[in-house]
C-alpha cells in the first residue's frame, strides 16, 4: 500500500500549522544550500524556497507517489530527488540548513540518527525538525492496542510500528552534545475537532496506518478500518470530539 498524496492532504490545513511554526524559527542568514528531508509532495519545500530567496533547496523523499507531484514544482532554486533518509545520512553532502517536517519519526534509533544529521551541517548551519509525539497521542495508543489483539496480531505476524521518538530532555541533550547552540525545543498541541470517529480515522489513515495496511489484504484492511473506528467511538464519550495532537519542534545552530 503506497503513500497516497490525496489521502495525506485531506488534512493539509492541520498538517501545515506545525510547518509554519517550525519555519518561523529559521533565520534568513543567506544560507546557500538547504535540504528538506522527507519533503512529501514538495509544497512545503516550495514555500521555504519562496521565503528564503538566496537559498537553493533540495527536497528528498523515498515515495515515488509523493515525488510525482513534487517534481512539477521544480525551478532554478528548487529540485527534488528520490532518496531515503538512511542513504541521505550516509552520503557526504553538507548543508547550511537541514529541515524536516514530520518525517524523521519513520527512522529508527534517534540516538544515532540525530548526531549523524547534525554532522552534515556546515558552520553556522541551521537544524530544524518537527515530529508527532506518537507515544503520547491517543490515536497511536489505540492503534497499538488494536494491532496487538486478535485477529490482527496473527494477520500482521506480530508486527508493531513502535515510535522511535525520544523525550524533550533527550533531544535537548543530543543537540547540545553535538555542537548546536541557540537551542529551541518545545512540545506543542494542535487540537483537531472531529465530528465523527471516521474523521479521526481518516486523519491517521494517510500516515501511521500505512505500514499496517500494506501488510493486509483488502478484506483484512476493511476489518482493521471498521475495528479501529469502533475503538475510537468507544474511547470518546461524545462527538464532536477534540483530539489534542502533540508534536515536538526543535531548532539549533551549528557553531
Amino acid at each position: 500500500m503506497p503513500w497516497n498524496p490525496e489521502v495525506y492532504n485531506q488534512y493539509k490545513e492541520i498538517r501545515y500549522k506545525p510547518f509554519y511554526d517550525l519555519s518561523d524559527l529559521l533565520i534568513d542568514d543567506h544560507q546557500s544550500k538547504a535540504v528538506d528531508v522527507g519533503c512529501g509532495t514538495g509544497e512545503q519545500t516550495l514555500l521555504l524556497s519562496q521565503k528564503f530567496k538566496h537559498t537553493s533547496f533540495l527536497g528528498i523523499d523515498s515515495s515515488t507517489e509523493m515525488l510525482s507531484e513534487a517534481k512539477e514544482l521544480s525551478n532554478d532554486r528548487l529540485s527534488f530527488k528520490q532518496q531515503d533518509i538512511e542513504s541521505f545520512v550516509a552520503d557526504e553532502s553538507r548543508w547550511d540548513l537541514i529541515f524536516s517536517n514530520a518525517a524523521l519519526q519513520w527512522v529508527d534509533d534517534h540516538n544515532k540518527l540525530f548526531p549523524a544529521l547534525i554532522s552534515k551541517l556546515n558552520r553556522d548551519g541551521q537544524f530544524a525538525v518537527q515530529m508527532p509525539m506518537q507515544k503520547d497521542n491517543t490515536l497511536n495508543m489505540l492503534l497499538d492496542q488494536l494491532v496487538q489483539a486478535e485477529p490482527f496480531q496473527k494477520e500482521l505476524d506480530g508486527f508493531r510500528r513502535l515510535s522511535p521518538v525520544l523525550t524533550l530532555d533527550e533531544y535537548t541533550q543530543i543537540l547540545f552534545d553535538n555542537g548546536l547552540s541557540d537551542i529551541n525545543i518545545s512540545i506543542r498541541t494542535y487540537p483537531i475537532i472531529a465530528e465523527t470517529a471516521k474523521d479521526l480515522y481518516d486523519f491517521i489513515s494517510g500516515s501511521t496506518l500505512v505500514p499496517y495496511m500494506e501488510r493486509l489484504d483488502d478484506k483484512k484492511q476493511a476489518l482493521l478500518q471498521d475495528s479501529f473506528i469502533a475503538l475510537i467511538e468507544d474511547h470518546y464519550e461524545r462527538f464532536p470530539a477534540i483530539y489534542p495532537f502533540k508534536r515536538i519542534l526543535m531548532y539549533g545552530v551549528k557553531r
